[in-house]
């Protein structure tokens, strides 16, 4: 038997962090980031160019905007009030400490042969952006802002704007029409006895919820058990345990 152990202060790292208007992105000092055109988390960055190559997309979609530091958010805030005024940039710029870019793990495209616009990329109308998406979601991103959404997430549509939480999560969530703010209090009705399971890719996935608290929690596994943990950046952690469906 194996133990895992969840610190308390854990719960804001990982990729199915919560960052929006109500949850502000707090400093993980253990993000591994990486450079390739763009800078993103190590794991996002190798698997955004996995998806460009199976679309052989390399040539037409080039990254916008990977990781931000509160700083850069801050000045496109500010930039963005001066030139667009408050209701169109609250709609469009999240404000700082509370983007998604600051985390690594998003990333804003646009179309090769379309001007750069830093805030609203072109990504629409081109049979390569619905490959992408589609592709893109098999590696585990979601077009985190959809128009459906916008009463929840506070965000107006961007097709542009993905964000890697990674399998099964991401075909999850569009499966059952969730954006990240509902899968997280979806997933809270789960727990390690009573999981939600799901299969993807001939494996069998079983998710579920730990709560929180000030005192480390832990969890014991058969040895040969694989998981994954993330926090939620609110009030817990999402634990994910895969094995191989025969």
């Amino acid at each position: 038997m194996k133990t895992m152990t969840l610190h308390h202060n854990e719960i804001h790292k990982g990729p199915l962090i919560l960052i929006n208007h109500d949850y502000h992105y707090i400093d993980n000092h253990d993000l591994e980031l990486e450079q390739q055109q763009i800078l993103l988390e190590k794991r996002t960055l190798n698997l955004y160019h996995h998806i460009l190559d199976d679309i052989n997309g390399e040539r037409v979609i080039i990254p916008v905007s990977g990781y931000r530091t509160f700083q850069q958010q801050k000045d496109i805030y500010e930039k963005s009030l001066q030139d667009n005024g408050n209701e169109w940039t609250s709609q469009y710029v999240a404000l700082p400490g509370h983007s998604e870019h600051q985390s690594g793990y998003a990333i804003d495209v646009t179309l090769a042969d379309t001007p750069i616009n830093l805030i609203c990329p072109h990504f629409t109308q081109h049979s390569i952006c619905d490959n992408f998406q589609q592709r893109a979601l098999q590696y585990g991103f979601i077009q985190r802002y959809t128009k459906e959404k916008e009463v929840i997430t506070h965000i107006k549509e961007e097709p542009w704007h993905f964000r890697y939480v990674g399998i099964p999560h991401a075909v999850y969530m569009v499966e059952n029409n969730l954006c990240l703010e509902e899968y997280i209090e979806e997933i809270k009705h789960y727990h390690i006895y009573h999981p939600l399971h799901y299969m993807f890719q001939n494996r069998l996935f079983s998710i579920f919820y730990v709560p929180s608290s000030q005192e480390n929690v832990h969890l014991t596994f058969n040895d040969d058990t694989v998981y994954q943990v993330s926090g939620n950046n609110v009030d817990g952690f999402i634990v994910t345990i895969w094995r191989a469906y025969v």
